[in-house]
């Protein structure tokens, strides 16, 4: 499902992945790990298809990762920073537009169905300036999860849970993994590298 041959990205001699070599099977969970700086981050922006890498290659469903294509992105949901949110639009309303816009027809019913599933129906009302780092953090998965993609990839996503949040996320990705969704995560927490199918330690 996912694969990368060697994938090297350097910037003006610096490199920010060595060369990668990834092979993710659908319907698997790999856990990237490594120490800040290593090119966790960047790895995953090779394979959300927003940047190419500078030597090697890496393909996505045996096509290459392109974040501009309207077919890539209905296969591939990434959280890799703070999604684009509308100030004016609360919660519920957020998630609402989300699903309307990848065509779901009932994006109200949607909504309130991410909602239920990070535990946050009680934030349906409020802006999103007005939730904790926490709670903002479970609102972003949401936005996430309400897309009906193939392939899920998460950076750090256990940063700012607690630890009932964080076995809430982990649940929620075992989920999605048994309904076939292939996750790419890159992460330094110890239980998130344990629902993993497969672990990938980059080195620098």
């Amino acid at each position: 499902m996912i694969t990368a041959e060697q994938a090297t990205v350097t910037l003006d001699g610096i490199t920010l992945l060595p060369p990668t070599d990834l092979d993710v099977a659908r319907g698997a969970v790999c856990v990237l790990r490594g120490r800040n700086g290593s090119g966790k981050t960047t790895l995953l922006t090779l394979v959300a298809g927003r940047r190419r890498p500078t030597e090697g290659t890496v393909r996505v469903a045996d096509e290459e990762a392109d974040d501009r294509s309207r077919q890539f992105r209905e296969r591939v949901a990434g959280l890799l920073d703070p999604p684009p949110i509308a100030r004016d639009l609360t919660v519920r309303e957020q998630l609402s537009l989300i699903a309307l816009t990848w065509a779901s027809a009932a994006p109200e019913v949607a909504a309130d169905t991410e909602l239920a599933r990070w535990g946050i129906e009680e934030l349906a009302t409020r802006f999103p300036h007005e939730l904790s780092s926490g709670q903002r953090r479970l609102f972003h998965l949401a936005t996430t999860w309400i897309r009906p993609a193939e392939i899920v990839i998460l950076d750090e996503p256990e940063q700012r849970l607690d630890d009932d949040r964080r076995h809430r996320l982990i649940a929620n990705i075992d989920a999605r993994r048994r309904a076939g969704t292939t996750f790419l995560i890159a992460s330094h927490d110890d239980d998130v590298e344990q629902a993993a199918d497969v672990v990938v330690r980059i080195a620098t």
